[in-house]
């Protein structure tokens, strides 16, 4: 099988793989474009769950403030200040500071929604379910609390910015740690909007 220096530069292009990462990918998928971008992909993510366990305490707080009435700071942390200057994770904290001026999230991952919360939600979705099996309904709740997650949790949204919307920001973050090769947690954020009531 012979795998062309063109294929191998295009498929580098398109990962930020190294050369030789790409040439094994194409030759294990003989010579399937496709098919050598998801094991790029799967590998990459593979690495990514590694560093995901490691200190970050460097990052940068971003901001996105929209024609002065949404305001937006995240602080988004990585291992090194060297990666944190970077313009691809610069652009990545101001892109996600953008997502959440534009999505409203309430918390950054499902963790951080408080247990009463959860089970206030559970009872209000099992009473609005009329004359169905104690199963059925318990599998219609959890499907309803997926749908809760995706809509007030910032790592269960889908990224704004995705033309296909299908790559959550969970998926994002993964990409970024494999594309850097640090470990990214998105720590905080604080949305204001014009006129909200503060309680």
């Amino acid at each position: 099988m012979n795998i062309t220096a063109d294929a191998v530069k295009e498929l580098r292009e398109q990962t930020g793989a190294g050369m030789m990462d790409c040439k094994k990918a194409l030759t294990e998928a003989q010579g399937n474009f496709e098919t050598a971008l998801d094991i790029l992909r799967k590998k990459g993510i593979a690495s990514a769950t590694r560093k995901a366990s490691r200190e970050a305490s460097e990052g940068l707080i971003g901001s996105y403030i929209h024609m002065g009435k949404i305001g937006v700071l995240a602080e988004v942390n990585c291992e090194t200040d060297f990666v944190a200057k970077t313009a691809e994770f610069q652009e990545f904290v101001r892109d996600l500071a953008m997502h959440i001026a534009a999505s409203t999230p309430a918390y950054v991952k499902r963790e951080d929604v408080p247990a009463e919360v959860v089970e206030k939600e559970k009872v209000i979705y099992a009473s609005q379910i009329t004359g169905k099996p104690p199963q059925v309904v318990d599998k219609i709740v959890e499907g309803k609390l997926e749908k809760y997650y995706s809509d007030t949790c910032l790592m269960d949204q889908v990224f704004v910015k995705d033309p296909d919307q299908k790559k959550k920001i969970k998926d994002l973050v993964v990409e970024k740690i494999a594309k850097l090769g640090e470990n990214i947690i998105i720590k905080r954020f604080v949305r204001f909007q014009l006129g909200e009531k503060v309680n």
